[in-house]
This record gives structure tokens, C-alpha cells and sequence, in this order.
């Protein structure tokens, strides 16, 4: 059962006037620079995946520490500084705060391609991290106060079309960088000496973050909007004491795409590596054919994730739920296909139906999250649940990954069976958990439309 969040009673809820509703126009292009926002992150983080082989061949790392770089070293400090921030992020304006994250976590992008050794990589992956940790609670709490709830799907879709583009981007733009570097000369600087290619392309993705830095800066902070008494500071001991009073509703949002994470962040961080051990494909070859098949299939994932969203909310209040359960079970067989398939080609087609699929549930999940969450705790909700996905997804999950090739597969060709065994085992239990949470879901949201109805009668 559900308990009664006592910041939203009966009794509170007229006690306060709320803002009227951003214009569309100004709302939607809040959402173009966050999307921006998201694509520059994602930028940073795909890039490191494709390069891999180069940097394991450079720097002499083992899988162990190349698992560290694509997950551990990120979450690391995601974490640690994540939290802390996002109680700023409830208290004061959550687009500056965002402006110099975005300026940090492309400095330390740019820096990466200054790396020499394995400490200083991992170094500069922490400051990535960061920067990151305050972009989720920063977004997801400004677009709660753009866009009324039965608009929340549709807007946190675009929002997530700046992940998606930006993953797919990402791909292509390295492999086109790494073609075109292998053309020109080595390049000696002074003082740094020689720099490798794949260095050369952090220096280059990193570089454009600063311009979505300035886009972010211009924009206005909308007003907070909230069911109850004035604005508050919570402490994050509070956010935390609300997620356990609420555990029926959050508990399965929380467990579930953990579980998840752990499949999406370590097959993500590990595909281009897994298409050059297991079909000989280049980098080149590997970052053309998965972006190309990202900015394809993901994009309609998401589309297709917003509308049924909205279709089934006519009839159900579990909806958001509802359609992440419909996504997971979608995309299960296709997660443990792709690592499976005996051609390159056929991989990349699994590869496409999988993102399809569980990006379906990216607006749903998190509009879920949004609607049962007090304002004044949003962004250290959402932080919460952010940086439980950040742990379990990009922390473990390609340390996993790694720890399974070697540990139980054996060799590193044996990728591809690492991959289909996590993937096989961790998604039905990640649709058990989330099945878990629809009943009590269900309730607190027709709850919270019964207190905005009498907020507004």
C-alpha cells in the first residue's frame, strides 16, 4: 500500500495559486536546448565506446581497466557529487547550475584527449561524470514545470531525442573523424609531443559542449509549480524518507531499471568493441553501422513509446508503467539475438529492433518518476534515480560485462556470449520487478489527479 504524501493533502491543496503554464513556444524551445544539452553528453560518453580498441592497443589496458574507464571512473564521482547538487537543484536556479556543468564535463572531455596514462584517463572521465550529475535533476525538474502532466510523455520524448541523436551522432561522427585522421600525417605539438587520432577526437567532440553551454545560459528558469504549502528545503535525508514512506511506488521504478541498466549501459558501452572482436569490422565500420541504426530505430522508439503512452492514458492511470512493461518484454529477444547472430549485418538489424523497442519506454519511465514526485524533491528524486541507473548501468555494467568475458567466457572473442547471458537473465527479472509496481502506481496517480482537480475547483 501506498502512504499519503503529507506535503499534498486535501487540505493544502487549495492553499496556493499556482503559475500559469509557460507559452508553448517558449516551453518547446526550453526543450531544443536540453535535447542540445543531452546530445553534447552523449557525445562524450559513445565516443570513449568506439575507441576502445585504439586505446587498449595504445595505452596497453587489460578489459579489467578499459571496464573501469567506461563505467566505474563515470559513475564514480556521478555519484559522490551527484546528490549533494541536486538538493542545490531544488533550492536555487537549475540552469546556471546546469551551465557550468556542461562547461565541466566538456573540459574534462577535451583533457581526455591529453591522457598518457590509464590514471590520467580515469581522472578525466571522473570530471565527465562530474559535470553529468547534474544534468538529469536540472532537466526533469525544469520540464515538470513546462509542461502539464498529460503533456509529460510527449516532451520528455523530444527531450530524449537529444540522447538518442546524440548516441547515434556520436558513432558516426568518430568513425568519420578516425577515417579522416588516418589520412593526415602524425601530429606533433610542442611540449605534448606526438598525439594519437584517437585523441585527437575527444579534443573535437568536446569542444561544441561550450556553445550549448551559452544556449543553456540564455534561457529563462521557469517558475516551480507545486500542489501545497510554499517551497521548502529538504535535506536529502528527506528525499530519502519519502522514497522508503512511498517504497510500493518507487521501490519497483528504482529496482527495475537498475536491473535493467545493467543490460543497456554494458551492452552500449561494449557493442563497438563486440562488432570488432566478433565480425572483424573496423571502428570505422562498427561506429557507421550501429549510429546509423540508432538515429533509425531510436528516435521511432521513442515516438511510438509517447503515443502509446498517451493512448492508453485515456483508459488506464498505470499507463507510463504500463508501456515500459510492453517495451522490456518487447525487446528481450532481440537484446539476446543480437550477440548471437552469425553475420555482422543480421546483428546490426537485432541491434536496431532491440533500441526500438526499449527506448520506448525512455518518456514513459521517466514521466512515471515526474508525475508522483513532490516539486520540492524532484531533483533529488530524480537524482536518486538517476544515479541508480548511472551505478548499475554505466558503473557496473560494463565492469560486469568485462568480468564475465574473462572470468566465466574465458576470452575475449567470447564477448558476444557474455552479452547474450547477462541480457538473457537480467531482463525478464527486470519486467518481474517493474510488474510489481503497476497496482500502486496506478493509485497514487489517480490520487494526485483527485487533489489538481480540487486545487482547481
Amino acid at each position: 500500500m501506498t502512504a499519503a504524501d503529507p506535503l499534498l493533502t486535501p487540505s493544502t491543496a487549495t492553499s496556493v495559486d499556482m503559475p500559469p503554464w509557460p507559452a508553448s513556444r517558449a516551453a518547446w524551445l526550453a526543450i531544443l536546448v536540453f535535447a542540445l544539452t543531452r546530445l553534447s553528453a552523449q557525445l562524450d560518453l559513445s565516443t570513449l565506446s568506439l575507441l576502445v580498441e585504439p586505446i587498449k592497443h595504445d595505452l596497453d589496458l587489460s578489459d579489467g581497466q578499459l571496464g573501469l574507464l567506461l563505467g566505474f571512473a563515470f559513475a564514480l564521482f556521478h555519484v559522490l557529487i551527484g546528490l549533494p547538487l541536486s538538493r542545490l537543484v531544488d533550492r536555487h536556479s537549475r540552469k546556471l547550475i546546469l551551465t557550468v556543468g556542461i562547461c565541466v564535463w566538456s573540459l574534462a572531455t577535451a583533457f581526455t584527449g591529453l591522457a598518457r596514462t590509464f590514471d590520467q584517463l580515469f581522472l578525466c572521465r571522473l570530471f565527465v561524470g562530474a559535470g553529468e550529475s547534474v544534468n538529469g535533476p536540472s532537466v526533469y525538474s525544469m520540464i515538470s514545470d513546462l509542461f502539464p502532466q498529460s503533456r509529460l510523455p510527449r516532451a520528455i520524448a523530444a527531450l530524449n531525442m537529444g540522447t538518442v541523436i546524440g548516441s547515434g551522432v556520436s558513432l558516426i561522427l568518430g568513425a568519420l573523424v578516425i577515417l579522416a585522421l588516418t589520412l593526415m600525417p602524425p601530429l606533433i605539438l610542442p611540449v605534448i609531443g606526438a598525439v594519437r587520432r584517437w585523441q585527437l577526437v575527444f579534443v573535437i567532440v568536446g569542444a561544441p559542449g561550450f556553445l550549448v553551454a551559452w544556449a543553456m545560459a540564455a534561457l529563462p528558469e521557469p517558475p516551480r509549480r507545486r500542489l501545497g504549502p510554499p517551497l521548502q528545503s529538504r535535506t536529502i535525508t528527506a528525499s530519502v524518507r519519502q522514497v522508503l514512506r512511498q517504497g510500493w511506488v518507487f521501490g519497483p521504478m528504482f529496482a527495475g531499471v537498475a536491473i535493467a541498466g545493467l543490460v543497456s549501459g554494458g551492452s552500449a558501452m561494449w557493442r563497438p568493441a563486440f562488432f570488432q572482436r566478433t565480425y572483424g569490422w573496423s571502428p570505422q565500420e562498427a561506429g557507421l553501422a550501429t549510429g546509423i541504426a540508432a538515429l533509425i530505430a531510436s528516435p521511432l522508439g521513442l515516438i511510438a513509446g509517447a503515443w502509446l503512452s498517451e493512448r492508453l492514458a485515456h483508459r488506464y492511470h498505470d499507463a507510463n508503467l504500463r508501456v515500459v512493461l510492453i517495451a522490456w518484454i518487447a525487446a528481450t529477444p532481440f537484446v539476446v539475438g543480437e550477440a548471437l547472430m552469425p553475420t555482422g549485418s543480421l546483428a546490426v538489424v537485432c541491434s536496431a529492433l532491440a533500441l526500438f523497442c526499449s527506448m520506448m519506454s525512455a518518456p514513459t519511465q521517466n514521466a512515471a518518476l515526474q508525475s508522483v514526485t513532490p516539486n520540492d524533491m524532484r531533483g533529488q528524486i530524480t537524482a536518486l534515480y538517476l544515479l541508480t541507473y548511472t551505478l548499475a548501468g554505466q558503473g557496473f555494467g560494463p565492469s560486469v560485462v568485462a568480468a564475465v568475458t574473462t572470468g566465466i567466457v574465458g576470452h575475449e572473442s567470447g564477448l558476444r556470449y557474455a552479452l547474450a547471458g547477462i541480457g538473457a537473465v537480467a531482463m525478464p527479472l527486470a519486467v518481474l520487478t517493474m510488474a510489481l509496481g503497476i497496482g500502486p502506481y496506478g493509485r497514487e496517480i489517480a490520487r494526485i489527479r483527485a487533489l489538481e482537480r480540487a486545487a482547481e475547483s
